[in-house]
């Protein structure tokens, strides 16, 4: 073998960064991605319940924080009392594989026309692809956060038979949970029609588009900042896991403002996005911004870490 070969075989392979869309298989990709998404979304819906509940309520007027919440839901109506709403809000398993084949195939097309740069093709992407999964999510979402409240109606309440503000119908806690969650579809119907299960869409789009452009912009710049901080041979799985947790860290203490008022519009149903901030800022003042922030924030790192995972 001369030099040159054996120059050739010592270099050091080329480093695989970014996994873009033509290299992925997808007939593996989406099955494997649905199933981890229904297997995450499981184990983390309590902290969306108890994320929802928190932004709902005036101050502390029933729970005090994340902990004190998450006791108090278990202790007054078990472990199904955090699951509330979860079957309706687990269509987001299919709206989150819309999500990711949007973010794929827009960073392709960019990519297409000459567009290299990371986080211009995450931001456009993440943009994009969260666009279509909220125009999937949002009736189911409308709906699941109906469902949610049912245990802070009940705070105060009959438990036999609750009076669901601000919808106003008398709901029985003995029936079925499909025959509440149809009593509830069919009142929004009723009252809004069909636009009644888009309420709060532009709010959501307002919360949520940015929230995943920010969220991909900040994951690929954490990528590269660690890249070069830690040596060749260190474990790209974690550079990426850590990347990911710092970019959902950061990217819901930017957003969750929005989060609260989308929530309240759509279950409080409030006139506009401008309304609802008054009322909030009258009830809250500067704590708004931290309305359900504990909760969110742990929901968000836990997700970000183990969707990279």
């Amino acid at each position: 073998m001369d030099a040159g070969g054996a120059i050739a075989d010592t270099q050091t392979p080329i480093l695989i960064t970014n996994i873009e869309w033509e290299m992925m298989d997808k007939t593996q990709f989406f099955p494997l991605s649905m199933l981890s998404s229904f297997c995450v979304r499981g184990s983390l819906y309590p902290l969306t319940l108890i994320k929802t509940r928190l932004q709902l309520q005036k101050h502390d007027q029933l729970y005090k924080g994340l902990l004190d919440a998450g006791a108090k839901i278990y202790k007054s109506e078990g472990l199904g009392g955090l699951y509330r709403g979860f079957w309706v809000s687990s269509v987001q398993i299919f709206s989150g594989v819309m999500y990711i084949a949007t973010y794929e195939g827009v960073r392709h097309v960019i990519t297409k026309n000459n567009i290299h740069n990371n986080q211009a093709k995450s931001l456009i992407a993440g943009a994009a692809a969260s666009l279509v999964g909220q125009t999937i999510i949002v009736p189911f979402d409308v709906i699941s956060q109906h469902l949610m409240v049912l245990g802070l109606a009940t705070a105060n309440q009959s438990k036999k038979k609750i009076v669901l503000e601000p919808l106003g119908i008398t709901i029985d806690t003995s029936q079925t949970k499909f025959r509440t969650t149809m009593n509830i579809a069919q009142f929004i119907y009723k009252q809004d029609g069909f636009k009644g299960f888009y309420r709060g869409y532009l709010a959501s789009l307002c919360a949520y588009v940015p929230n995943s452009a920010f969220w991909w912009t900040f994951y690929h710049i954490y990528q590269e900042k660690l890249n070069r901080v830690f040596p060749d041979d260190f474990s790209h799985l974690l550079i990426q896991c850590i990347s990911g947790t710092l970019g959902g860290f950061t990217t819901t203490l930017i957003t969750n403002p929005l989060d609260t008022i989308r929530a309240r519009l759509q279950v409080q149903r409030t006139n506009s996005m401008l309304q609802t901030c008054k009322l909030l800022w009258i009830e809250e003042g500067f704590w708004m911004f931290s309305k359900g922030l504990s909760a969110r924030l742990v929901q968000s790192v836990m997700f970000s870490f183990s969707i990279i995972l």
